[in-house]
Formats: structure tokens, C-alpha cells, sequence
């Protein structure tokens, strides 16, 4: 598991991972982008004619994204799966453009992400939709799971929403695996403002499983071809 993609590598790189980091960084820079044009999306109260200039550009600009299309079951050859970097997750993938991203890091009990909802992410008016406020903890709790060498799959997630989160506010999420029972996991999970990090917002009890070899053979048919 690599859950801080950004942090230095000590291992000295072929040109084969040097053409990979350059991949992810091409793809984290035009995430950073489309998250800009999404947030400029959202706020705009531009005239129809520049929104219908905008829509013929971007549609021009979704031309030249020419070569292989991957299928819906193919693992990204720059994601580290399972229970690590996934580029294009919407929760924590640099290259996604409706990801806050999410930052994950480790820590002594589980891992922790560092994030801020922006505008498109907005359910009532200045604060952050519920259900992304349960999808970023399913991830994180993934990550948990990863994080003890058994990457596991939510079979159940129950969601306390004790107040609203705000919006273009530093947060922090937390989670960590609270017990197992053979191959599942139970997780707990919570976020909170960064600088009242003891106040809990939202919280969530997760239950996953980890797949034996047979069911992830059959769910992930190209796992065998990832990284």
C-alpha cells in the first residue's frame, strides 16, 4: 500500500517507473485543471452564449483524448490495486475531477485523509452533500482494511450525521479496523473540522469482507494483468 503518493521515493527508478511517474503527474495536473473548470462550472452565471461556446470548446477538447479507452473492468496501469493509489477514485484520485481529493496517510491506529469540499460537492446551501460525506468514508475505511494487509469490500456501511460539513474548509477524516470475525472487517470511521478535530460531524460503522482467491479471481477478471 502506498496511501502518500507524493512522498519521495528511496528506491532508485527504471525508465520504466520514470515514464509511469510521469504518467501520474500528467494525469494530477489535468485533474487539478478539469477540478477548476468543475468549480468555475458550479458558480458561473455566464450568458447562455458563453455557455454554449463553453460546451462546443470542451467538447472539442474531449476529441483529442485519442487512444485506448480502457473497459469498465480493466485496472489502470497507473493505479496500485488492490489497497493502494487509485488514480481516478472519486474520493481520493488526483486525476478525477469530482474527487475533493482526499489525502491519506497512515498513522499508529489506522490512516487519516486531509481534504476540503468544494462548491461541486455542495448538498444544502455552504456545506458538503451526505452522501459524500459517506462515499469519502467508505474509501477511507477501505484504506484501513488495506492498511492491515487485507484488502477487503463494504458489505455494509450505517452513517450518523451528528452536523452539517462544511464547505472550503481544511477537514479531517479519520479510520481505523475496530475488530475482525474470520474474513470480515469492522471499521469505524469519522470526520470532523481540522481545527476542532475532537468535534465529530459524521460517523460511520462499516462491515467488509476480503474476497478469497476464487471471488476475486471472478469480481476483478484482469487483476492477474495490474501492477
Amino acid at each position: 500500500m502506498n496511501p502518500h503518493p507524493t512522498a519521495p521515493s528511496t528506491t532508485p527508478r527504471t525508465p520504466r517507473s520514470r515514464d509511469l511517474a510521469r504518467q501520474r503527474e500528467a494525469i494530477t495536473a489535468l485533474g487539478h485543471e478539469l477540478r477548476m473548470l468543475l468549480d468555475a462550472t458550479v458558480r458561473t452565471a455566464a450568458s447562455p452564449k458563453t455557455l454554449e461556446d463553453m460546451a462546443a470548446g470542451v467538447r472539442s477538447l474531449t476529441g483529442q483524448l485519442t487512444g485506448h479507452r480502457r473497459s469498465v473492468s480493466e485496472i489502470p496501469e497507473v493505479d496500485e490495486f488492490p489497497g493502494g493509489l487509485r488514480m481516478y477514485s472519486p474520493a481520493t484520485g488526483p486525476g478525477s475531477p469530482i474527487a475533493p481529493p482526499m489525502r491519506v496517510t497512515p498513522t499508529q491506529d489506522g490512516v487519516t485523509g486531509h481534504l476540503r469540499l468544494g462548491i461541486a460537492h455542495e448538498g444544502p446551501p455552504g456545506y458538503g452533500h451526505g452522501g459524500i460525506s459517506a462515499m469519502l468514508l467508505d474509501e477511507l475505511m477501505g484504506w484501513a482494511c488495506a492498511a492491515t494487509g487485507t484488502p477487503g469490500m463494504t458489505i455494509s456501511l450505517h452513517m450518523r450525521y451528528q452536523g452539517p460539513v462544511p464547505l472550503e474548509t481544511p477537514l479531517i477524516a479519520r479510520a481505523h479496523v475496530a475488530g475482525t470475525d474470520n474474513r470480515k472487517i469492522f471499521v469505524k470511521g469519522s470526520i470532523a473540522i481540522e481545527a476542532s478535530a475532537s468535534t465529530t460531524l459524521v460517523e460511520a460503522d462499516g462491515v467488509f469482507v476480503a474476497p478469497d482467491a476464487e471471488a476475486a479471481r471472478s469480481l476483478f477478471p484482469t487483476l492477474k494483468n495490474a501492477r
